[in-house]
């Protein structure tokens, strides 16, 4: 098992920044990529970014050029720095780690962290 605890989330004016950090603990070592997933009210829960372990990083085009994921695997954290936040970012963002194999698959959520952008 994996436990993941998110933290850095808040109110922030539209344009403004906000970093995420979420820490994993227990089987850490069977992780093989670590990643940030939103949901709004209203709508399906979707993928921001995600970062494997040897650092290849993936982003959803409405956060290019403005999110930036990055893993501290000595820490066994991942981060996400979010400038130019605009309302549409406003959403519960959950932490997200995935092991696989090649024939399974297992990922473990975190309980989320609020993001509000005012306008």
């Amino acid at each position: 098992q994996v436990q993941l605890v998110e933290s850095g989330g808040g109110l922030v004016q539209a344009g403004g920044s906000l970093r995420l950090s979420c820490v994993a603990s227990g089987r850490v070592f069977s992780i093989n990529a670590m990643g940030w997933y939103r949901q709004a009210p209203g709508k399906q829960r979707e993928l921001v970014a995600t970062i494997t372990t040897d650092n290849m990083p993936t982003y959803a085009d409405s956060v290019k050029g403005r999110f930036t994921i990055s893993i501290d695997n000595a820490k066994n954290t991942v981060y996400l720095q979010m400038n130019g936040l605009e309302p549409e970012d406003a959403a519960v963002y959950y932490c997200n780690a995935a092991h696989w194999t090649e024939v399974s698959f297992v990922d473990y959520w975190g309980q989320g962290t609020q993001v509000t952008v005012s306008s």
